[in-house]
Order: structure tokens, then C-alpha cells, then sequence
């Protein structure tokens, strides 16, 4: 019915403008990782850090020196990955339907989730 291809291309496209989301945070995941990396990785430089030394990585850890904050990042970099690469697979296997509006839908939302 037309009610129900009007709501699967909503539905593409609403999904298509997730992924861009999700792009766009998993780069933002990445450039704070970045910055939470110590300055040197050094061994010294990673033992005295988290010996609670004086050296230039210090207070860039959490409160457990097992658990430094670049590790949580790349955690959640991670995570924001698997959900990339499932919607991906999702938008794509609803363009091989080989449905026009479905393509134009996932297009538009691709376009727009970028935009946003």
C-alpha cells in the first residue's frame, strides 16, 4: 500500500540519518581519545603515571590506574563501530530491494543526516 512504502522510506531514511550520526560520533570519540593519550608512551612515563609520580602524564588517568581514560574512549569507539556497521548493513540491504523510493529514501536521509 502507499501508507505502508511511504513509511519504509521514512523509516530508511530515519536510519540512514542515524548512521551519519553515528559516524559523526564515533569521530568525536576519537579525537578526544587522542587527547587523552599520554604526551610519551614510554614505559617510565606509564609507570609513573600511574604510581601517581610527578611525570607529564599525570592526572590524565582516572582514579584506576588499570583503567586509563583513552581505553573507555576507544571502548566506546567500539561500540559506536558495531552500531555503524549494523545500520549499514540494514540501509543496504533495504536499497537491494531494488525499490526507486527506497533508494531515493536512504539517499535523502544519508544527505541529511550529514547535513545535520
Amino acid at each position: 500500500s502507499r501508507a505502508g512504502m511511504a513509511l519504509s522510506v521514512l523509516l530508511i531514511l530515519l536510519l540512514a540519518m542515524l548512521y551519519e550520526a553515528v559516524k559523526m560520533g564515533k569521530a568525536v570519540l576519537l579525537r578526544r581519545a587522542l587527547r587523552a593519550l599520554p604526551h610519551s608512551l614510554s614505559r617510565e612515563s606509564l609507570v609513573e603515571s600511574e604510581e601517581g609520580g610527578t611525570g607529564p602524564a599525570q592526572g590524565r588517568y582516572r582514579r584506576d590506574p588499570l583503567a586509563p581514560r583513552w581505553f573507555w574512549y576507544h571502548v566506546g569507539q567500539t561500540l559506536f563501530h558495531v552500531v555503524q556497521v549494523v545500520l549499514g548493513y540494514m540501509v543496504m540491504l533495504a536499497v537491494m530491494s531494488y525499490n526507486a523510493w527506497v533508494f531515493l529514501g536512504a539517499i535523502v536521509g544519508s544527505t541529511l543526516g550529514y547535513f545535520v
